[in-house]
């Protein structure tokens, strides 16, 4: 039970990863709130589904004053919603741009601008983004998904120092995903799945358990003397 008594907000948590993290931090004791664009299709003990969208800062401070109103207090925040739409750069709508930037890292500012300074007033925190070897490394036809998740890195080294500047342990870290087996991967051919594999060390895919045990790792007291890192988990694949 290392997250006992802690409140724990996960974006993204409908389903993948972000199923995948509220379930392991509610295992371990804290009290999720999952929150999504659409309902929970699963049921856990300690794991509250709400809607959400990122982008309506009005909804987002409403989400907020919800939480802190129920909760007290907000001690785990994980950005991991986001969303992909793909073209090379020459092909690439202003809406699929904009869309991706609003989500990925609009979303994500809206969202810490409330809960960062909270946690400086309770005393700590742990706030992790959900980055991506694109964001790293980027990829070709994902110029829009690569610079978001490469913003999400600068805002975690940004945030690790504003957010501790007065001496309170509020820690921000990133992790950065490589190809996970979540469901959007279960539609992908099996020899380009292979090829995935086979960019690795380690030549296999990751599950996504392998991040939610990453991000438990950043939320709890065994990670304390860690902030502004990037936990690259991608099996090797690019060393």
């Amino acid at each position: 039970m290392r997250l006992k008594d802690k409140v724990a907000v996960v974006t993204g948590g409908a389903q993948g990863l972000g199923k995948a993290m509220a379930l392991s931090l509610a295992a371990e004791g804290a009290k999720v709130i999952a929150a999504d664009m659409k309902a929970l299709d699963f049921d856990a003990k300690n794991v509250a589904g709400k809607i959400l969208n990122v982008t309506d800062m009005t909804a987002v401070r409403k989400f907020y004053d919800d939480i802190i109103s129920t909760y007290g207090q907000i001690d785990i925040l994980i950005n991991n919603a986001g969303i992909t739409r793909d073209a090379m750069t020459r092909k690439m709508s202003d809406d699929d741009w904009q869309m991706v930037m609003d989500v990925n890292l609009k979303g994500v500012f809206n969202l810490t601008r409330l809960i960062g300074p909270q946690m400086e007033t309770i005393g700590g925190g742990s706030i992790i983004n959900i980055s991506s070897v694109v964001g790293e490394y980027g990829n070709i036809g994902q110029a829009n998904y690569a610079a978001s998740k490469a913003g999400l890195i600068g805002l975690s080294k940004t945030w690790a120092k504003e957010f501790a500047r007065k001496g309170v342990p509020v820690r921000v870290n990133a992790i950065a995903p490589g190809y996970i087996m979540t469901d959007i991967l279960k539609t992908v051919p099996q020899d380009l799945l292979d090829k995935f594999a086979g960019m690795t060390m380690l030549k296999r895919l990751g599950e996504p358990k392998e991040i939610a045990d990453a991000a438990l790792f950043l939320a709890s007291d065994e990670s304390s003397y860690i902030t502004g890192h990037v936990l690259s988990v991608n099996g090797g694949m690019r060393l």
